[in-house]
């Protein structure tokens, strides 16, 4: 690896710290990166997933304060993540390799539609909120969409932050702060759980796993203490460039073999 890719992988990391712990979805950042510098989506999603969870763990610790009182509920939706994780590892091992090039434009593209919606997303459960004084607890439902979006997460780590929230400020009645600290702790467990199992039978490339977290986990405290104060519309725009740019070109590539 040259110095450049390593400083182009760093600074990737550092982006997609920071919107997983604000926005989700950063590895609509560092996915096209690696995939543009060469290497095959399996080997970047694998590499992806692994350099990523420290960076979600900063952001979950960095979340601490939101979550205080709430921590044991967080741990009973951290299980369906966990095992939804297993899942999702299971399922991208076991599918063959072209399989799954061929559906990671679709997965992109559904990335960075619910990123573009994630707004319309997130107005509708506050007006909901407001005009509706029942409270609402956990249950097996929402459950069960996480154990789902475990399964996602574990295959193909791409917005499923925004997918969590979604599915939680539908189904909960906790303030959103809370919500996005449960979501970073939800998202630490799947790119762990997803991380350890392909560390030791995916192909990975340890170069890139090296500067990934060195990048995400700054990005991941960055994202915590600061990154609220950025501008989500930003944020939003620089993700749905980017990952629109990775769809144009995966289609390209699997047209040119």
């Amino acid at each position: 690896m040259t110095w450049w890719h390593a400083l182009i992988i760093v600074v990737a990391g550092i982006w997609a710290g920071t919107i997983n712990a604000v926005v989700g979805s950063g590895t609509l950042v560092t996915f096209p990166v690696l995939v543009a510098l060469g290497y095959p989506p399996v080997t970047a999603t694998t590499s992806n997933a692994i350099g990523l969870a420290p960076g979600t763990l900063s952001g979950a610790w960095g979340y601490r304060h939101e979550l205080k009182g709430y921590w044991r509920q967080t741990a009973k939706f951290a299980v369906a993540s966990f095992l939804g994780a297993i899942g999702g590892t299971i399922l991208l091992l076991s599918l063959p390799k072209d399989a799954f090039e061929a559906v990671v434009p679709v997965l992109v593209g559904l990335a960075v539609v619910l990123v573009i919606v994630q707004p319309k997303v997130s107005k509708w459960v506050a007006e909901r909120r407001e005009q509706n004084g029942t409270e609402h607890k956990p249950g097996p439902l929402l459950m069960f969409f996480i154990f789902l979006i475990g399964i996602y997460g574990g295959y193909f780590t791409a917005a499923q932050g925004v997918m969590l929230m979604a599915v939680m400020g539908m189904l909960l009645s906790e303030p959103l702060q809370k919500l996005n600290g449960v979501k970073n702790v939800l998202a630490a467990v799947v790119n762990v759980v997803a991380g350890l199992i392909y560390a030791f039978v995916a192909p990975i490339s340890w170069a890139v796993v090296l500067w990934l977290a060195v990048g995400s986990t700054a990005g991941g405290f960055l994202g915590a203490k600061i990154g609220r104060r950025l501008p989500p519309a930003v944020l939003r725009g620089v993700i749905v460039v980017i990952g629109v740019a990775a769809v144009v070109q995966l289609v390209v590539k699997q047209f040119a073999k």
